[in-house]
């Protein structure tokens, strides 16, 4: 069951449970806002959905509160960095932050991460370079969690990929790991006690499915694009574990730590009027972006949109009517505001 609660409760209380968990006052608040936000532009599997694991991790020792990003080495328009298994949204906002002063100079910027932790939505790092004026590109390399095509186990990380176009009138942004849905988004529909809207997977008998449930037990989601995603997912993996000079896949599966504990982030920001004046390109951007959404839809009543371009309405509404939340999630993370740290039995439900 959903439930809507305002914008400002939410961020309080969620600040509040990491304040409990070890974060200082200016984490929590940094992080409060970004899984608030998550939820208000409509991505709970990646907002509230994560705050109890998050929570369990530090427990755990997984995550280490106090872990800053270390400069490694740089040369030119690149840095290295290692993140000492620091909070991962603090790690990459750091990231992106360096990526975008690089490209001020340079014209464009890299920053590889390495020996970080879950950076929690994707998007997030992206949005933020777009909403500066850049084109942000950035992944994420994960434990294997995913079967590579034509197997029935997991052996690559589903790894997603970002990628946001700075356009004035709305940036475009997409946000997509490599398989059909991210686990957490299973979460969100096994929670609701929906049905995916297209198979998302296997079940333990070898079925295509659009059972959430059914997919999180056989822990075989399906990539994207089949075979695609699949060859796509291992050239991510190696491709941030190269340029970090950090953890594969492989190397975060043999430490066993938990989603994401180890990994790899890549982050690139781009000035968009290195060869073209800002009047041409924001004009050219208005015009591909206006025939894309005027697409004839195949069902009528149906609207065609580009990616990005329904969170901005997605965001108004949570702070006009509340945030959406899933009830159960809710509970659990005023639980942990309220000095309730059993997070193992909480983060396994």
């Amino acid at each position: 069951m959903s439930l809507r609660i305002p914008y400002e409760t939410v961020l309080e209380t969620v600040k509040q449970a990491l304040m409990n968990s070890g974060l200082t006052e200016e984490k929590a608040q940094i992080c409060a806002e970004i899984h608030t936000q998550s939820n208000a532009d409509g991505v709970e599997s990646h907002g509230l959905n994560r705050v109890p694991r998050f929570v369990d991790y530090i427990q755990k020792g997984f995550i280490n509160p106090k872990g800053e990003p270390e400069l490694v080495g740089g040369k030119g328009a690149v840095e290295n960095y290692d993140g000492h298994l620091g909070i991962g949204i603090t790690n990459a906002l750091f990231c992106a932050d360096r990526a975008m002063a690089l490209a001020k100079e340079h014209g464009i910027g890299c920053v590889a991460l390495k020996n970080s932790t879950h950076w929690m939505r994707g998007g997030t790092y992206a949005w933020k370079m777009a909403e500066a004026g850049f084109m942000g590109i950035s992944w994420i390399n994960t434990e294997s969690c995913m079967p590579l095509w034509g197997s029935d186990e997991p052996g690559v990380g589903n790894n997603p990929f970002c990628i946001a176009i700075p356009r004035e009138n709305g940036p475009i942004v997409l946000d997509m790991a490599m398989s059909q849905y991210a686990y957490g988004k299973l979460g969100v529909y096994r929670l609701a006690g929906k049905k995916l809207p297209f198979p998302g997977g296997f079940d333990k008998d070898g079925n295509l499915t659009d059972d959430p449930g059914a997919i999180e037990e056989s822990r075989r989601i399906l990539p994207t694009g089949y075979w695609k995603g699949s060859g796509m997912a291992i050239a991510l993996d190696l491709a941030a574990a190269l340029m970090a000079n950090g953890n594969s896949g492989l190397d975060m599966d043999e430490a066993g730590n938990g989603s994401c504990t180890g990994c790899c982030q890549i982050f690139i920001a781009y000035d968009p009027y290195l060869f073209g004046s800002k009047e041409e390109i924001q004009g050219m951007l208005n015009r591909r972006v206006a025939a894309a959404d005027a697409s004839h839809p195949a069902k009528e009543g149906g609207a065609i949109t580009c990616p990005g371009e329904r969170t901005s309405a997605t965001r108004e509404r949570s702070k006009k009517e509340g945030v959406q939340v899933d009830e159960t999630i809710w509970q659990q993370v005023v639980a942990i505001s309220k000095g309730d740290l059993n997070t193992e039995d909480i983060a396994s439900k």
